[in-house]
C-alpha cells in the first residue's frame, strides 16, 4: 500500500525549511555587516585601498570598493576595477600546463630542454615540468638579478634575454629536493605553454580559462594597452602616497602580468569545484601540495581555526608588485572564499586581513587592526626631532602595546623614508633601534648597513651584511649586497 506523508507532516517540515533558510540569510548579512566594519578599520588605518569580495558556502555576500583607483581623478574602487595580481598569476599558468598535459600536448616529467632546446643542456635536462610548477627546479631565479625590479624591469626583456638569464647560474640544489620560491621558473612555464601550443600565451590564456568562464575583465596586462577601469598602482610613505614605479609588467609573463577583478575571480573560485576546466584526476594531481605545501601554483595546507583545536582546507595564493598587492583564500571545505585586490603596496597587511574575516565566517573572535606606529614617530620627529621619537617609542612599548603596530616593518619603513630624504644620521638611528627590538631578523641588519653605506662607513656596512647572511644565507641579492659588490670592484 502506497503511504502517504499526511500533511499535518508537511507544514511543520516546510517550516523548518523556512527557519533554516532564514537562519542562513541573517547569518550572512550579520558576517557581512562585521566583514564592512573590519575592512573599514584597516582602510581608516591605511592598511587597505582596493577591493574585497567574500562568498560564504558560494554565495557572495560581500564585495565593495574602498579608496580611490586614481586618486589625481577622484576615480573610486569598484568591484568591476581590474587591479594587477602579480603572482596571483601563477595559479593560472599552472592550470594551462595541466591543461596541456590532460591533451596529452606535454607530461609532467618532460625536460625543460624538450620545449626550450636552447636552455643550457647540463641545467635544463635536469629539470622537469613537475619541478617548476613545484618551486624546486633548483634554478636561479631572473628576478634576484641585480637590478631587476629596479633598472631591468623599466624596460622590454625578450624571451632569449631570460633564457640566458636563468641559464648563466648553476643549479643551487638538486631538482626536487628542495622548495624555494621562483619566478623564473613560471616565466619558462609560459614559454613552454607558447611553444607547446604555437601561440601567444595571452591568446591561451583567454581561449582556456577567461573566455570559458566569462571572466571579460581579465588578462595579460599590456601597458601599451588602453584598459578601461585600471588602477593605478601607489606606495604609501609614512608622509602621504607616491606613485609606483614604472614596470614593464608583461615582461612578467604568467609568473605575475595578469590583471583581473574581484568578481572573475569569483567565477575561478567557482570554477575549481567544477570539472569546467580540468578533469577531476587532473585537478587532483595540480591541488596536492608538494614541499611547503605548494601544489602547482597554488598553496594547499590545513590552517587552525582560531584556538578551537579544529582546522580548515586551505587554497590559495599572493601576489605583490610595485602599486599592488593580492590574496585569494580559498576554504574548500565549506566553499567559502576571500578575495583581496589592492593598488597601494606598503603598509597592506592582506594576511591578517583574511585571517580576520575567516574567523569572522566561523563566528569566531578576529583582531582588529592596530594603528601604525611609523606615522605616529613620523608626527612626532617633524615636530621635535629624532630624540622626541626615539623616546615616544619607548613609551608606546610600556602604554601603548595593544594600540600600536609593533611589527618590524614599522621601523624599516620610517628609517627607509628618512634614508630617502637625506636624514641619513636619524635614518642610522631608527634602523638601530629596529636591531635592538628585532636582533633575530636579517632584515634589519641589511636595512642598517644600508644606511651605513650611504653614510659612507662601507665596515659598519660590511659587517651588518655578514649578521644579515649569517641569520639568512638563502636571502635573494640585497640593494647593500649589490652596492657592495660595486664598491668593491672599484
Amino acid at each position: 500500500m502506497k503511504r502517504i506523508l499526511s500533511s499535518s507532516w508537511k507544514i511543520p517540515l516546510i517550516t523548518l525549511l523556512a527557519l533554516v533558510a532564514i537562519h542562513a540569510s541573517v547569518s550572512a548579512q550579520d558576517h557581512a555587516a562585521k566583514i564592512d566594519e573590519f575592512i573599514g578599520l584597516y582602510y581608516d588605518r591605511g592598511r587597505f585601498n582596493g577591493t574585497a569580495l567574500v562568498a560564504e558556502g558560494g554565495q557572495v555576500i560581500y564585495k565593495k570598493g574602498w579608496g580611490m583607483a586614481n586618486k589625481e581623478w577622484g576615480i573610486s574602487n569598484e568591484p568591476d576595477t581590474k587591479f594587477r595580481i602579480a603572482s596571483m598569476s601563477k595559479q593560472f599558468t599552472a592550470m594551462l600546463i595541466m591543461q596541456l598535459v590532460q591533451e596529452g600536448r606535454i607530461a609532467l616529467d618532460d625536460k625543460l630542454t624538450d620545449y626550450l632546446p636552447e636552455f643550457r643542456r647540463d641545467t635544463g635536462d635536469l629539470v622537469t615540468i613537475h619541478h617548476l610548477l613545484t618551486n624546486t627546479s633548483g634554478l636561479p631565479d631572473y628576478s634576484d638579478a641585480p637590478g631587476f625590479w629596479n633598472e631591468l624591469m623599466r624596460h622590454p626583456m625578450s624571451s632569449e634575454f631570460v633564457i640566458d638569464s636563468l641559464s648563466s647560474g648553476d643549479l643551487q640544489f638538486q631538482p626536487g629536493s628542495e622548495y624555494r620560491y621562483n619566478n623564473g621558473g613560471f616565466y619558462l612555464l609560459s614559454l613552454i605553454v607558447q611553444r607547446a601550443t604555437g601561440r601567444d600565451f595571452a591568446e591561451v590564456l583567454q581561449e582556456k580559462i577567461f573566455q570559458p568562464l566569462g571572466m571579460n575583465d581579465s588578462g595579460l596586462d599590456r601597458p601599451e594597452v588602453i584598459l578601461e577601469k585600471r588602477a593605478t598602482g601607489y606606495e604609501q610613505f609614512v608622509d602621504g602616497f607616491e606613485n609606483a614605479p614604472y614596470r614593464q609588467i608583461d615582461n612578467l609573463l604568467g609568473t605575475g602580468a595578469i590583471y583581473s577583478t574581484v568578481k572573475d575571480l569569483y567565477l575561478w573560485d567557482r570554477a575549481l569545484y567544477t570539472d569546467r576546466l580540468l578533469a577531476p584526476e587532473y585537478k587532483e594531481i595540480m591541488f596536492t601540495p608538494f614541499l611547503q605545501n605548494y601544489a602547482y601554483g597554488l598553496g594547499v595546507k590545513k590552517i587552525p581555526l582560531g584556538d578551537t583545536g579544529d582546522s580548515t582546507a586551505y587554497m590559495g595564493h599572493s601576489g605583490s608588485v610595485a602599486g599592488f598587492n593580492s590574496r585569494i583564500a580559498r576554504l574548500v571545505e565549506d566553499e567559502h572564499v576571500i578575495v583581496l585586490l589592492c593598488n597601494i603596496s606598503e603598509w597592506t597587511r592582506l594576511s591578517d586581513m583574511t585571517q580576520g574575516i575567516t574567523n569572522i565566517l566561523y563566528d569566531l573572535p578576529y583582531d582588529v587592526p592596530k594603528k601604525s606606529l611609523a606615522k605616529a614617530l613620523y608626527n612626532t620627529f617633524l615636530k621635535e626631532g629624532v630624540n622626541a621619537a626615539l623616546a615616544e617609542y619607548h613609551d608606546f612599548r610600556e602604554t601603548h602595546a595593544d594600540t600600536y603596530d609593533f611589527d618590524e616593518d614599522e621601523l624599516n619603513t620610517l628609517g627607509y623614508r628618512l634614508l630617502r630624504t637625506d636624514r641619513i644620521g636619524e635614518a642610522i638611528e631608527i634602523f638601530t633601534l629596529n636591531v635592538k627590538a628585532y636582533p633575530e631578523s636579517w632584515n634589519v641588519y641589511d636595512s642598517l648597513g644600508e644606511a651605513y653605506f650611504v653614510n659612507g662607513n662601507r665596515e659598519l656596512a660590511l659587517e651588518n651584511h655578514k649578521k644579515s647572511l649569517e641569520l639568512n644565507p638563502q636571502q635573494s641579492k640585497t640593494a647593500l649586497a649589490i652596492m657592495l659588490d660595486k664598491s668593491k670592484a672599484k
